[in-house]
């Protein structure tokens, strides 16, 4: 198939969704296009990874002063801020050509921040002589998402924010449904709060379908090293406020637990843009608590640290996090609305611990029972290389493809 693959920001190892699709279809031998934009300059080099795999690549810069002016003017509008915050009208530009120039049979466009190129291409093409379905890869409800952070996230600008956008994006996601020829999303709990918000406005809604998340198994693997004794690991991006509000559970409250048992275990948090609460959080704990900021590669932490703990109060769709450390054979400790999309077991997988003391109390148990922490380990590598392998879920979206193409 030739497939115009648009995303809003650059595909590269931190937004392992649509790298991970696009070299796979790649490799399955589809002539992949990708639209997208870049920033800062250093993504010109990830942009340069793809087309030597053979990915075609558009792209434009996307200033801030772009996205900053993009959400003043939706802000007296019914638009949320998400679906106008990328818009580019350089890309739009390229994308125009591309459709022109170009035969593709299909378009895959991700993320409420990617929509606004959805529908744009849509405009391109209605009422002309060739037809080009479009597929909304939504990845996860954005809607289910705002309103557990409106009532539960510990970032100030966080609940400000997510309720200030929560009424136009129920309103904007339901109406979306119904503008593409398929909806993509990564699990069933969010299908069904998309569902919900669709079914109110078209009988459309069962396009919605269920593409989960994987995990790049020759990437995250266990190494032979040993690993460091009581050391915990939590990673992600930590100037979102979900991971942020998980920080300041597993410090303030989850820590204290276990410290007054074993004092001299450390955590370290790995992830780029630390936000000044995790920051300032974090050195009032002195040297037990690291803060890396970003690194290179995130690997060496989850392969040395004794336990992956994820500790999430609220989030969407698949938590990558929990599917790196268990494929890294890192034994898991996780709240349960960490892992609420898998199909892990309790005690086979992971470790599901509701509540500070009963997580901390999960966490020593791992620290003081060497057995069961590499059982977990071996059998959590197992479960991902059986239900996340991308190889697997590639083949699934090019199956995706093929039905919508046909109908």
């Amino acid at each position: 198939m030739r497939i115009l693959f648009v995303v809003p920001y650059t595909p590269n190892l931190i937004r392992v969704r649509p790298y991970n699709l696009i070299r796979g279809l790649a490799a399955r031998g589809h002539a992949v296009t990708v639209a997208t934009l870049w920033s800062p300059l250093e993504e010109q080099a990830d942009l340069q990874a793809l087309q030597k795999e053979g990915v075609k690549v558009i792209a434009a810069p996307l200033p801030r002063w772009r996205s900053l002016w993009n959400c003043l003017r939706a802000l007296p509008t019914r638009v949320p801020l998400q679906a106008v915050y990328c818009w580019q009208p350089a890309l739009a530009r390229l994308l125009q050509s591309a459709i022109h120039n170009s035969q593709f049979d299909i378009v895959h466009v991700e993320h409420l921040r990617g929509v606004c190129y959805g529908l744009y291409l849509k405009s391109q093409i209605t009422g002309r002589k060739f037809q080009l379905p479009i597929v909304w890869d939504s990845v996860d409800c954005i809607s289910h998402l705002f309103e557990q952070a409106a009532a539960r996230s510990s970032s100030l600008f966080g609940r400000w924010a997510t309720r200030l956008e929560l009424g136009r994006t129920r309103r904007y996601e339901g109406w979306l449904v119904d503008q593409f020829d398929r909806t993509l999303i990564t699990s069933p709990i969010d299908r069904q709060a998309l569902f919900d918000l669709a079914s109110r406005l078209t009988p459309h809604a069962s396009r919605i379908t269920v593409l989960s998340n994987g995990v790049d198994l020759s990437y995250f693997t266990p190494a032979d090293e040993p690993r460091r004794p009581d050391t915990l690991v939590f990673t992600g991006k930590m100037s979102y406020h979900a991971n942020i509000t998980a920080v300041l559970y597993l410090l303030e409250e989850i820590m204290p637990h276990v410290w007054a048992q074993r004092p001299e275990v450390k955590v370290w948090i790995v992830g780029k843009n630390p936000s000044r609460e995790v920051q300032r959080l974090a050195a009032g704990r002195g040297p037990r608590v690291t803060v890396t900021g970003t690194v290179a590669d995130v690997r060496p932490y989850l392969q040395r640290a004794a336990v992956a703990v994820a500790p999430i109060a609220y989030g969407v769709g698949i938590q990558n996090k929990v599917l790196e450390a268990m494929a890294c054979g890192v034994p898991v400790v996780a709240t349960p609305q960490a892992v609420a999309a898998l199909d892990v077991v309790d005690g086979e997988h992971v470790l599901v611990a509701d509540g500070p003391a009963l997580f901390a109390t999960a966490v020593l148990r791992l620290l003081s029972d060497t057995d069961l922490s590499v059982s977990l380990g071996e059998t959590g590598r197992r479960y991902v290389e059986r239900y996340h392998d991308w190889r697997s879920i590639v083949a699934c979206l090019e199956e995706t493809y093929a039905q919508t193409i046909a109908r």
